[in-house]
Parts: C-alpha cells; sequence; structure tokens
C-alpha cells in the first residue's frame, strides 16, 4: 500500500528520527514524498521504497492530493510546523482538505503518527 510523507522544513529531522525509529514498519510499503523530504528519507533508510515528487512549493503537495484524489494514497504523515509562514500554504491546506475530504488517515506531528502506526501494519496485511 501507498503512504504519503511530508515534512516542513524545520520539522524534517524529527520525521527522519521518527522514521528511522519505526522503520519496520514501513518496510513493504511503497512510500510517496515530496522531494527533498523523500530524498531525506531515502538516504537515511536505504531499505525503504521511496518515490520522490516534486518539491512542495513546486507542486508536491499537489501530485500527494491528487494521489488520495485517484484512491492510491492510503495514509498521510505530515510533519507539520506551525509556527512557520510557508509560501505555498494554500497547497499545504488543499493536501490536508483532500486528506479530510476522502477520509484517509492522516497525521501531523509525532504523537498522531503513531497512533497510526497500527493501521500501517494492517495495510500490509491487507
Amino acid at each position: 500500500m501507498t503512504i504519503g510523507i511530508v515534512a516542513h522544513d524545520d520539522k524534517k529531522q524529527a520525521l527522519l528520527d521518527w522514521i528511522l525509529r519505526h522503520q519496520n514498519h514501513f518496510e513493504g510499503h511503497d512510500i510517496v514524498a515530496t522531494g527533498t523530504t523523500g530524498g531525506l528519507v531515502a538516504k537515511t533508510c536505504p531499505s525503504l521504497s521511496i518515490t520522490r515528487m516534486k518539491s512542495g512549493p513546486l507542486g508536491g503537495d499537489q501530485q500527494l492530493g491528487a494521489l488520495i484524489a485517484e484512491g492510491r494514497l492510503k495514509a498521510l504523515i505530515f510533519f507539520i510546523d506551525p509556527l512557520s509562514p510557508h509560501p505555498h500554504d494554500v497547497d499545504v491546506k488543499a493536501l490536508i482538505r483532500l486528506a479530510t475530504l476522502y477520509d484517509i488517515p492522516f497525521a501531523c506531528n509525532e504523537a498522531s503518527a503513531r497512533l497510526l502506526l497500527p493501521y500501517i501494519d494492517d495495510l500490509r496485511a491487507a
């Protein structure tokens, strides 16, 4: 199954640390990530299957949104930085709106991402 992974710049290290600790939950899944985040995850966890989209501000958030609309993305983990302005905030809001509209599990921080781990494990069995 396909899982989306994204992180704002100031949250990328937190996401990498989290994925590294929980890497076994992602093995056997296809991970689709925005450009920079995907490159960092691939470097940190080379055994994971990572497909990189464009960088978020260059359309990567919209590409992930399209995968949600097509029914191809089954969960989204997006470590959001709520304290920094983002020039592509409209794209971020659209991605969150699509995750909500299509009722896919969505985590925006480490605590909520931890709650998704059993769901991610169940996807592998499906």
